[in-house]
């Protein structure tokens, strides 16, 4: 498994299905995040759910230097395919309080520079009363020079990445979690 490839998930995690093996035949890399929450699975939901408003990252850099929100926007809960997410992505799939699954889009440009890119946010049962979130990235890159270069930088660069964003909605929802009574352990990053 190359530099980048996996970051906080089970050998089993990474052979189990995800929503969006179905929809990227071939991917030249498969990519793999995960983290546990103390959080329940509707909660973490509506987490993933704000993604549609803001990346959750490094905001200096994905966000126009604009904070993410920290509380729950009202609204963003209501998913219909097609919907923006993340600025470059789109919503092609959704189980809630279980799945989001995205692409980039092919009509800002993002997949002639990308690739084809394609993420799937799962929330699955974990120990005891929290769960876990896994992402699972699938990527074919553009047969082109950036598509070379994309090859030895994306996973590394993705990692960096979505390690901060899924450690940030972490943060988020087990906040909201304690405040509601929710999460029976400490927060521990």
């Amino acid at each position: 498994m190359s530099l980048g490839a996996s970051w906080g998930v089970t050998e089993a995690e990474r052979r189990a299905p995800f929503p969006c093996d179905a929809r990227c035949a071939a991917p030249d890399v498969a990519l793999f995040r995960g983290v546990t929450v103390a959080a329940p699975p509707p909660l973490l939901f509506r987490w993933l759910c704000q993604l549609r408003a803001a990346p959750y990252s490094y905001d200096w850099l994905d966000n126009g230097g604009r904070r993410s929100p920290q509380a729950l926007t009202p609204g963003l809960e209501g998913l219909a395919k097609g919907q923006r997410v993340m600025t470059i992505f789109e919503l092609v799939d959704f189980e809630p309080d279980r799945s989001l699954t995205i692409v980039n889009r092919a009509r800002d440009g993002a997949r002639r520079l990308f690739g084809e890119v394609w993420v799937c946010y799962a929330i699955r049962p974990g120990p005891g009363t929290d769960c876990r979130l896994l992402a699972k990235l699938l990527v074919r890159y553009p047969e082109t020079l950036t598509g070379l270069v994309l090859r030895r930088v994306l996973p590394l660069g993705d990692l960096v990445m979505m390690r901060r964003q899924l450690l940030n909605l972490k943060k988020l929802a087990e906040r909201d979690a304690r405040s509601a009574g929710c999460s029976r352990r400490p927060v521990v990053l």
